[in-house]
This record gives C-alpha cells, structure tokens and sequence, in this order.
C-alpha cells in the first residue's frame, strides 16, 4: 500500500503537489485566525482586562500620539500654525450659533400665534371651526362612503351617550406620561396636579442679552398652589473654553434656575410627613415622633441644585443637572414645538422606528452571516450546535 501511495506521490505533477502545501498552509492559517479570536473574546470578557485597557485609554486620551512626537521640528511648527487656525475656527462657529439664537427667537415670535391658537382649543377658549378640524387619515382613505357614513353615525351615538368634554381634558399630563423622559419624573401624586397644567411656554432672551431661554408652566386656578406660572430659567453659554478650545461643540447650558411653588398648606406634593417610634434609654418609654422629609416629585424639577461660583459640584448634584439640562432641553426642542404629536404617539412610534431600522441592521448583519456559512465549502452542519430551520421545534 505503501509503494502505491508513494507511486502516486511520484507521478502527481510538481504544480499540484504547490496546491497541495498551499491549501495545508491555508488551513493551518484559519485555524490560528480561529484560535487568536476566541482568545480575544475570551479577554474581552475578562473585566480585569477591560478596566486595564480603559484606563490605558483614559491615560492616552488628550495626549499627543508618537506620530506627533516622531515629527521633525519644522513640521511640528505648521502644526501648531493650524491649530491656531482651528481656534478662530472655533470663535466664528460660535458666532454661528450665537446667530442661530437671534433666528430662533424670530421664529419663535411667528409660531407662538399657533401655540396660543392651540392652548385656546385644549382649554375650551376657542371651538375650531369644521374646516379647521378636517383630517384625512390612512384608514379613512381606504373606506368606501357607505362605511364612512356608518362610521360618522356609530361615532355620533358615541358621543351622545358620553358626557360633553371641554376642550381636550388632560391635554398635558398625557404628553407627560406618553414621554419616558418625563414620566419617569411622574409620582402618582402629581398627576391631580398636572391635570391643571394648560400650556408650555418658551421665552428666548433678549437681544444683547447673555443667550437664555426659559420655560413656563401654566397653571388654572387650582387647589395645590397659587402660582399660576412656575417658570425655569436655562443660561447658556456659547463661546470656546479658553483652557480647551478644541471642546467646543456649540451652546452649552452652565446652569438653570427655578422658581419658589408657594403651595397650599397640606398640598406640597414635595414633602411627606412621616411617624417613627424612638425609646428612651434611661426610662424605656416609646414616644413616635413626626418628621418632614423631601418626597420624590415632578414638582423638584422647579428647585435644581445651585451651582457654586467654583463650579464644583459632587457627583450627585452633577448627576441631577446633567438629567435636568437634557429634559430642559428636551421640553424646548421635542415636547413645545410638536405636543399634539406626543398626546397622541405618533412622535413616540417614530421614535420607535428608529430603533426599529437599527435592529432590521442586526438581522441583515445575522443573515449575512448564515450566508456565508451556507456558501463555505468547508462548512459541516453536524459540527454546528444549531440545528436547521426546518428541524428546530415551533
């Protein structure tokens, strides 16, 4: 058996015994490709490792790489020219954004007549006219008259039977728990309170004046406070650290201040009243002492932390402005501009979708994959744990 393998051996052409080696040399390649990946993963999972190479990270970040550092002295030189030039770059983007503010406060003196027009509907001031509250939707298109006439004579027995709503009942307090950004904020105890919320408002500063803008609550007569406008007041800055020019990124909020609630004697959703039971020592009497203690409420919104002249805060206070700052400006560029869309969830299922087309990427990203597995010639089903789509339990 032998002298014939060594037979064949012999005759076989030089060029395919080349083949022969290459793809011996191939395999052995794909094995140690294989290999130094599962040893990858295996470190990645290890979270000594990752903290070791995030601090490696930390520790590189801001300083010059060894590119930087090879370059003669004349090259060097040029470099720092351009970085020059990249602060001026900075100041004019700066300027940019500082005219960008003066355009929002013109545009925002031509939308406030439709945001007063639509606080006027959600409070019963003004009735829009059939005209006005014309709407063609997808599912109307697609119906034939007679089910639309059906439809309108079921929707009119509807709202027969119901009670005469005025304007649209809870108009706020749905775009709130329709957010998750701001229904996290939400107690069950401030929503009495918010059903008296009637309209939002934005105010951008002055000309001339440091760049602002400020919230503003509207409240009816109610029975928690006396205010009727709880305002939030951001103060911006849009101008390059000198310390770090290169950070900048447009405005910036540095800090925010609220306003004094001037609550209702019993009704301060912000504060609880709580018993505890103490013993005396000595005598070993119990007596139960009562305590007001800070509540979890929507209402803490209108008292931030203060912002020291330091600037330096702990990390709970920088925490708590960091999520205000972000619903701050949440509230300004999402919920004032578009609250019919949140009321109702049309902004929220666009949201959704992006999610959605993220996750349509993964699936791709997943096929392509069993592709590629399907198209291997060295691809062995039996060696893969995962059984076919037509074996596999529905």
């Amino acid at each position: 058996m032998a002298d014939i393998d060594n037979k064949d051996q012999a005759e076989m052409d030089p060029a395919d015994m080349e083949d022969v080696e290459d793809v011996e040399e191939e395999e052995t390649g794909e094995d140690e490709n294989s290999k130094a990946r599962q040893l990858t993963v295996q470190m990645m999972q290890n979270p000594q490792i990752l903290a070791a190479l995030q601090e490696r990270l930390d520790g590189l970040n801001g300083s010059p790489s060894g590119y930087m550092e090879s370059l003669p002295k004349v090259v060097k030189r040029r470099v720092n020219a351009l970085k020059n030039l990249q602060v001026k770059c900075a100041h004019i983007e700066a300027k940019f954004y500082e005219e960008v503010h003066e355009l929002e406060r013109k545009y925002a003196a031509l939308y406030q007549p439709l945001f007063d027009k639509r606080s006027e509907i959600v409070t019963a001031a003004y009735e829009p006219t059939d005209e006005e509250c014309e709407w063609k939707t997808d599912e109307e298109e697609e119906l034939t008259d007679e089910m639309k006439e059906k439809a309108k004579l079921e929707e009119e027995k509807k709202d027969e039977e119901k009670e005469n709503p005025k304007g649209i009942p809870e108009f706020w307090l749905t775009v709130f728990k329709n957010v998750d950004l701001l229904s996290d904020m939400l107690q069950e105890h401030d929503e009495p309170v918010l059903k008296h919320l009637q309209d939002i408002k934005v105010k951008f500063s002055d000309p001339g004046q440091p760049m602002s803008f400020t919230l503003e609550f509207h409240f009816e007569p109610n029975e928690f406070f006396t205010n009727t406008v709880l305002s939030k007041t951001y103060k911006m800055r849009s101008e390059p650290d000198e310390s770090d020019p290169f950070s900048f990124d447009g405005p910036e909020i540095m800090s925010c201040v609220g306003c004094t609630i001037d609550w209702t004697k019993g009704k301060n959703v912000t504060l609880k009243t709580i018993k505890k039971k103490q013993k005396h020592k000595g005598r070993g009497t119990v007596r139960t002492v009562t305590k007001t203690v800070p509540n979890d409420s929507f209402f803490n919104f209108f008292t931030p932390p203060e912002v020291p002249e330091s600037g330096e805060l702990d990390e709970d206070s920088e925490a708590i402005l960091a999520a205000d700052f972000e619903i701050g400006h949440f509230i300004r560029e999402r919920i004032v501009p578009r609250a019919v869309l949140y009321f109702t969830g049309e902004a929220i299922e666009d949201d959704d979708d992006d999610y959605d087309e993220e996750g349509e990427e993964a699936d791709d990203e997943e096929g392509e994959e069993e592709a590629d597995e399907e198209n291997d010639p060295d691809y062995d089903p039996k060696k893969d744990g995962t059984p076919p789509a037509e074996c596999r339990q529905q």
